[in-house]
């Protein structure tokens, strides 16, 4: 369905309200893991640092028609992750703990909003994860994850570029890693986030909960280099209550990865690019979504 470019205005200036534009409805963003991120680590505290570069190309309405006008933007984000692997077991699983904290740095240039040019920068909600359980098997590994994205970053409800989005989210994770052969060399595996947020108290609207799962199919070589092929599909399983309209955000993208692990050096770098095929806009973004590329680099460090 197609909307004149004052439907689109009204929207807008509505506020999109729910920032980085990579993420569905929710803090989490898609693609910031990918090949074997289902298997929890050994025993040990790591940093795990993450930069993402996102290029809006445009937006997209809850049919996934794209906004009239020239509508882009940038989302660059560096993500730093403190994981420690207790040594302790529960259920039969490695326990860990986890804390993220995001710096994000936004900008939008939209057409449907007169041309205006909408930034913010900052420190983004910080996640706290006191549950991180991980199962190994000979050829397998599964986890379960549980934490909260506080919030705790400024929003201005006025500002679609926002990095704050006024709410919480609690995210429960629950992923499998299957190694297909005896030397571990090709596994597929996938990773799911289930969010559930609080309301947002300045529009009033309690975002549905949305459901995110990012997958890989990877084979690593002689030399101990990993490559393969990575995806994620995100969708908003609720309506957002509270909200002008019913619509529901999704979003799928498919990509490649590689990555090198340095056992003496405690380093494992992986870069990743993402291309999204497909975006539908939810209720509260105003019916708008970003479609895009992004280029992933992850870094982690065994301390």
């Amino acid at each position: 369905m197609k909307y004149p470019t004052t439907a689109w205005l009204a929207a807008l200036g509505a506020s999109l309200a729910a920032t980085p534009a990579l993420a569905v409805n929710g803090h989490y963003v898609p693609g910031i893991e990918g090949l074997s991120a289902a298997a929890a680590p050994p025993e040990g505290l790591y940093y795990r640092g993450y930069l993402m570069h996102y290029d809006i190309d445009s937006f997209r309405d809850s049919s996934g028609d794209a906004a009239p006008g020239r509508n882009t933007g940038s989302v660059n984000a560096w993500a730093h992750r403190v994981i420690w692997m207790t040594g302790q077991q529960f259920l039969g699983a490695d326990y860990g703990v986890e804390a993220i904290v995001p710096m994000l740095d936004i900008e939008l240039d939209l057409d449907v909003a007169g041309g205006q040019r909408f930034e913010d920068d900052g420190l983004g909600d910080v996640f706290v994860g006191p549950v991180i359980l991980g199962w190994h098997g000979e050829q397998w590994d599964a986890t379960f994850a549980a934490g909260h994205w506080f919030d705790t970053a400024d929003f201005e409800a006025d500002n679609p570029a926002s990095v704050g989005k006024g709410y919480g989210t609690t995210m429960l994770t629950l992923g499998g890693m299957w190694h297909l052969d005896a030397e571990r060399r090709w596994n597929v595996s996938a990773l799911s986030r289930y969010e559930i947020k609080t309301e947002q108290d300045v529009t009033g609207i309690t975002p549905g909960d949305s459901w995110l799962v990012e997958w890989g199919l990877g084979h690593r070589l002689e030399n101990g280099l990993e490559l393969g092929l990575v995806g994620y599909d995100a969708w908003q399983l609720e309506a957002d209550e509270g909200a002008p309209t019913t619509a529901k955000a999704e979003r799928h993208a498919i990509g490649v990865e590689a990555g090198y692990l340095w056992p003496t050096a405690g380093v494992m770098l992986k870069g990743a690019a993402y291309h999204e095929y497909d975006a539908e806009g939810g209720a509260l973004k105003r019916e708008l979504e970003g479609e895009g590329d992004a280029i992933r680099l992850q870094l982690t460090k065994f301390l």
